[in-house]
């Protein structure tokens, strides 16, 4: 693949898949501004390991797999280490602002922050199958990206729903 092939196919990922930036950075980050610190560095990681996708999956489940081990690597501090060089930020300035949701009203916005803070009190596995099942996938799917077996996928969500309905019950009372 050509450098102007992989651009291309860049762009395109980012642009259909945006939203998996935004929950990924913002289930692990939990301040605004580390949020899009995460945010940038998954997109970058993203980049850089253009080259090794070999097809072998979607490119939808790559993407998560990147995202997901940014965002781990994130929060175990080693993102101080391999700070992405300005000419890496500076490919990348286009990609917007980091507002998923222009124009929810301040009740939904609100309600997601709540769940959001529900999601970043959960352990690191509970907190990734919740994000990756919130989008959609199937317990394979999750499988491919973290590594579990599918049973192992069940029980972890089924013990994270728990937490997060136990978490949430009176939220939708307080506005």
């Amino acid at each position: 693949m050509t450098d102007h092939e992989r651009e291309i196919r860049f762009k395109a990922w980012i642009e259909e898949h945006r939203g998996i930036f935004y929950k990924i950075s913002r289930a692990y980050a939990p301040a605004p501004g580390e949020q899009v610190e995460l945010f940038q560095e998954m997109v970058v990681q993203l980049w850089r390991s253009m080259p090794g996708f070999q097809e072998q999956c979607r490119p939808v489940t790559w993407i998560y797999r990147v995202c997901v081990n940014t965002a781990l690597e994130w929060r175990r501090g080693q993102h101080r280490r391999r700070l992405a060089t300005v000419a890496d930020l500076e490919r990348f300035d286009q990609i917007g602002s980091n507002d998923p949701r222009p124009g929810w009203t301040q009740e939904e916005s609100e309600l997601l922050g709540h769940l959001y803070e529900a999601i970043h009190a959960l352990p690191t596995a509970e907190r990734t199958a919740v994000v990756l099942s919130l989008d959609g996938l199937s317990y394979r799917e999750i499988s491919e990206i973290t590594g579990m077996n599918d049973n192992h996928v069940g029980v972890v969500l089924n013990r994270a729903r728990a937490k997060l309905a136990e978490t949430l019950k009176d939220v939708r009372h307080e506005l």
